[in-house]
């Protein structure tokens, strides 16, 4: 087994993943220089971090009218970053995130419910190399400042995108849950 073959990416998250939120009188600013993606996994059992660094969002949130809310992200899969070239490279490739001919994931909000205190749940459409599904995850919203802060961590399955296809299927080597942490910054 190869090196690249052993750490092969297998994520997916994005996804995600990737990240969404919530809604306001006029769309929030989303600083994206202070705003993360990253997406975790086990490989041989050992988590994983890979942060997805080109990410784009329009939110529209009000506290006050949670159910008002609307969220969009998408995320340039080229933007995936393992920390070493080579791997980056290759999950670039078909079996993976196929980025030539999907170059983006993205996530639609369709529902945002309060759910206590800053708390909120959230529904919506993930997009992943060509596969659509629900999802749903709880999100956190707090004041810093005068930005809004949207935390939260939508869990996937890789495989359910095909994302390590042929014999990358075998969840031995990479696990088949995701988790896609984001941390957005808007204001």
């Amino acid at each position: 087994m190869t090196t690249s073959r052993f750490f092969k990416p297998t994520l997916l998250a994005l996804a995600t993943a990737c990240f969404t939120l919530s809604a306001q009188a006029a769309p929030l600013k989303v600083d994206a220089a202070k705003s993360t993606v990253v997406a975790t996994f086990k490989q041989l059992n050992v988590p994983v971090d890979a942060k997805f660094k080109k990410i784009n969002a329009a939110i529209d949130f009000d506290a006050a009218k949670p159910e008002q809310g609307k969220a969009s992200v998408d995320i340039d899969v080229s933007s995936f970053d393992l920390g070493e070239a080579e791997y980056n490279k290759e999950v670039q490739k078909k079996e993976w995130f196929n980025a030539a001919q999907f170059p983006k994931a993205s996530f639609v909000s369709s529902s945002i419910k309060a759910a206590g205190a800053g708390k909120y749940d959230v529904a919506g459409k993930l997009t992943i190399k060509g596969k659509t599904t629900d999802v749903s995850f709880p999100l956190t919203v707090k004041k810093d400042g005068a930005a809004q802060v949207f935390d939260g961590v939508l869990p996937i399955k890789r495989l359910t995108y095909n994302i390590g296809e042929g014999e990358w299927k075998d969840t031995g080597m990479v696990a088949d849950e995701v988790s896609i942490k984001f941390h957005i910054v808007a204001q």
